[in-house]
Order: structure tokens, then C-alpha cells, then sequence
């Protein structure tokens, strides 16, 4: 079967739901089930158009079956039929398992519109989804994913920034979309790190949410953020990595977005919960909120 394609709905609206961070272990099983839980409910109550984990859904250095803990993972994202999309992060593939491998997994089904991306260029997992229009099979919106990394050297310490080529691979991607509908193209970017600028925008910018833990950015700034403000499309980026973080900052007309923690299996103190982006066919801005497990205080 071919992969699903991504369209509005009727009434001009498309419905992420970003699980990020949900670190299934087998170590803590309850907790395991119930972060698993959580997800079939959310997908259940929101039906959306698409689920995009943002990296570390599995905690690879604790399990020895990698691959069997990380099915279990997705199994409710499977099984709902929905598309959904994944990108890695730190912990993902730590040890015992490739990024190459889970995305092999991944190809087994229909409903997993995930790519290893270009060979040339750090990373697995830097791909592109287009968002067709409701009544037509132009495209309409445009969502970016990229490979945050894993750790940095030890030489410079911290974690992994999104490399040079990288950037230039999202430029060209743009530029290519941009010629091809006579303009930029709304558009989101989803990755598990966060950048640089989710510091600066907590100190300068407009800001809404929870910061209860240091931004535990990149040291170096690799200049992805400046690439999204020349070419002009993208509105918004989700990122995790960050538990105890929630916000959403607007700093120089784009969005920097936190999701929320969604597993119960590794530390924060924020109510587990996933995040909700609404796209709006035709225009330039993207509802988003938090949806947060009721069951639970923690």
C-alpha cells in the first residue's frame, strides 16, 4: 500500500498531536502502561490528521530488547491508523540499536510516513511532509523534521546541534517548495533538542508556559533559526528533550514550542500530557495547547 497522503480536513483545519519524551523502559512497567495508556486515550479523544513522536520514546540504555520495547512504543500510534512521523533523540538509540534500525521497523507500516533522509548529510531522520489543500492535491502547508543528534564531543560538552548541512539541506528543501508554489509555504519543524534561541526567547521574548528546568540547548548555534527567518516559511518549531519545560516563546515572528512530557518512566515534575497543533488552511498562524492526562496530578 502506498503511504497516506496529508490533507486538510473539510473545514480548512489539520490536527497534530506531538508526543515527545515518553522514555518506555520495561524498568517501571506500571509506569510504562500508563504513559501507553495515555496516548490511546489522547489519540481517541482528538483523532488527528497526524501524530509526530519528537524523540526519545524509548530509553535504549536501560532495555536489552531495544527493538521489541520500541514496537511497543509505537503500538498505539499503529494500530489507530493514524499517519504519524518520528524523530530521534538522545536516548533513542544510545545503545544496542541504530537509528537506521528503528526506522527499519518503522517501514513495516502503513501509517509510518517516517524517512532515513539524504545519506549525505548528518542524521537520520531529515525528511519532508506537505500538507495537501482540502479541495485540491496542491500543496498547502509544509512540515520539516530533523535530527537533533545525540551527545556533543567532550571536548565542547552538552548535546549535539543540528549541523551546517543540515541547515543547508532545510534551505534548499524550502527554496525548492517555495519556486514550486510561487511563495513560502506555511510552515512547522519539529526536532528533539532544542535550539539555542529557546533560551534567548525565554529572556526576551513573548512568553507562555512553564520553564522549571535549565534550556538544555546545544552550546554551539549551528544557525538553523536564522536559515527559518531568511527563507520565511516556517511559523513555528516543537521541540522536547526538556521535561520540566512547556513553554511557547515568539521571538522575531516564529513560535518556539515546547511539547509536554509524555512518559511516566523518567524524572519531571509537570502533569504528563502531549501537545496539540491546529494548521489553518490558507493562513499564516497554527492554534496550539496542551492536553494533559486527567487521571494524574504528576
Amino acid at each position: 500500500m502506498g503511504r497516506k497522503q496529508l490533507k486538510f480536513r473539510e473545514d480548512g483545519k489539520f490536527t497534530i498531536v506531538q508526543i515527545t519524551d515518553l522514555h518506555i523502559n520495561g524498568v517501571y512497567p506500571k509506569k510504562d502502561i500508563q504513559s501507553l495508556t495515555l496516548i490511546e486515550q489522547i489519540l481517541a479523544d482528538q483523532q488527528p490528521d497526524l501524530i509526530v513522536f519528537t524523540g526519545d520514546i524509548i530509553s535504549s540504555m536501560d532495555v536489552e530488547d531495544q527493538e521489541g520495547t520500541f514496537r511497543r512504543a509505537i503500538d498505539g500510534a499503529v494500530q489507530s491508523e493514524i499517519p504519524f512521523a518520528v524523530i530521534y533523540g538522545n536516548h533513542d538509540s544510545e545503545k544496542g540499536i541504530t537509528r537506521e534500525q528503528l526506522n527499519h521497523i518503522l517501514t513495516e507500516f502503513d501509517n509510518s510516513l517516517s524517512e532515513n533522509g539524504p545519506e549525505d548529510i548528518h542524521g537520520i531522520g531529515n525528511y519532508v511532509l506537505t500538507v495537501a489543500g482540502s479541495a485540491s492535491e496542491a500543496d498547502a502547508a509544509v512540515l520539516y523534521f530533523l535530527d537533533s543528534g545525540n551527545c556533543a564531543p567532550e571536548s565542547i560538552g552538552g548535546y549535539e546541534w543540528i549541523h551546517p548541512d543540515q541547515v543547508q539541506w532545510y534551505r534548499q528543501e524550502s527554496t525548492k517548495l517555495t519556486e514550486k508554489n510561487g511563495g513560502p509555504l506555511p510552515a512547522l519543524a519539529f526536532f528533539h533538542i532544542p535550539i539555542p534561541e529557546y533560551n534567548q526567547v525565554w529572556l526576551q521574548g513573548r512568553v507562555e508556559g512553564i520553564k522549571g528546568e535549565e534550556v538544555c540547548c546545544p552550546k554551539l548555534n549551528s544557525g538553523l533559526f536564522t536559515a527559518m527567518l531568511e527563507m520565511g516559511d516556517v511559523m513555528g518549531t516543537f521541540a522536547g528533550h526538556d521535561h520540566d519545560n512547556d513553554y511557547v516563546g515568539e521571538l522575531h515572528g516564529i513560535q518556539l514550542c515546547y511539547g509536554r512530557v509524555t512518559g511516566y518512566s523518567t524524572y519531571g515534575e509537570l502533569v504528563r500530557g502531549v501537545r496539540v497543533i491546529t494548521l489553518l488552511e490558507g493562513k499564516r498562524k497554527f492554534d496550539t495547547w496542551l492536553e494533559l492526562d486527567q487521571r494524574s496530578k504528576k
